[in-house]
């Protein structure tokens, strides 16, 4: 393999794990606030670039891209309330259980209404445009993905460290009752957070889907799982751990399909999955527990 050849992948690595990041954030996001692993993650992904599909057929794209953005955050946010909220103060078991639920009722849902027959993403022009660098070529959303993630990172560990809701956000992840009883609403806070992950689940989804072109109701179940699997990677909570999983599992994952391994590209994402939690099952940037007694 030639250096220009490793760059283009490289490139192409970087561009698929900054969606990646996106998508995995909204995993750390919501766990480590409700100490929750929302498996219906990956299918609000793939929700919105059906969302995106149908609203580029009666409008431009740029407001098509603000319509998906805001579909698919409203949908986040009642899923919260409908599925989610109801059983707070069940076992932990029981809402994760309702967590798999949602995700197998999106999936059907989306095949009840679209069928299972892949549908063609739209083209949208000026994220197609094709920029030469030297002997490199990469489409304008191949190198926009990784800046806008770092981007979106950036501007969100701000709010978190630097803003009252923040803060809100950083006292209900450490200690839910506590928050509670400081005042502080709990409701208010967990829609925030399921609004925000599911606002990047769509933002990485028009990126993510731009560059594959076509949508089917399972589009979001391996993408979903790889996401998940970087938010452990990275440190579950741990919002630029998630991010960094994200971009290491895209480079490896299009690496290994370009020396030829494809059929192995998916089975090391889990492979990193069961060695992680085997030497570090805080992730490589979480922060140890201490369970008091």
């Amino acid at each position: 393999m030639s250096i220009t050849t490793f760059l283009q992948h490289c490139l192409t690595g970087i561009s698929l794990g900054g969606a990646y990041g996106l998508i995995a954030i909204g995993y750390t996001l919501v766990y480590g606030i409700l100490r929750l692993i929302n498996f219906a993650h990956g299918d609000i992904f793939m929700m919105a670039g059906y969302f995106m599909i149908f609203a580029l057929a009666s409008f431009p794209w740029p407001v098509s891209i603000v319509i998906t953005l805001v579909i698919t955050t409203t949908m986040g946010v009642v899923i919260e309330r409908l599925a989610y909220k109801p059983l707070r103060t069940s076992p932990r078991m029981s809402i994760m259980i309702s967590a798999i639920g949602v995700s197998y009722l999106l999936q059907n849902l989306a095949t009840y209404l679209f069928t299972a027959i892949p549908r063609g993403y739209p083209d949208i022009p000026l994220l197609k445009r094709i920029f030469h660098i030297g002997e490199l070529s990469a489409s304008l959303v191949t190198l926009m993905t990784p800046v806008l993630t770092i981007v979106l990172v950036a501007l969100l560990i701000i709010l978190v460290n630097k803003t009252k809701t923040g803060m809100a956000m950083r006292a209900a992840s450490k200690d839910f009752e506590t928050a509670k009883l400081m005042g502080i609403n709990i409701n208010r806070i967990i829609t925030i957070t399921f609004a925000i992950g599911s606002l990047l689940a769509g933002i990485g989804s028009i990126l993510y889907f731009t560059d594959r072109m076509s949508v089917t109701p399972f589009s979001g179940t391996l993408p979903g799982l790889k996401c998940f699997v970087a938010a452990v990677f990275g440190g579950i909570g741990n919002i630029p751990g998630a991010v960094i999983g994200g971009f290491f599992i895209g480079i490896v994952e299009t690496l290994l399909v370009a020396l030829g391994y494809s059929t192995f590209s998916d089975a090391f994402t889990f492979l990193l999955l069961i060695v992680m939690l085997l030497v570090k099952p805080t992730g490589l940037f979480g922060e140890k527990t201490v369970e008091k007694v």
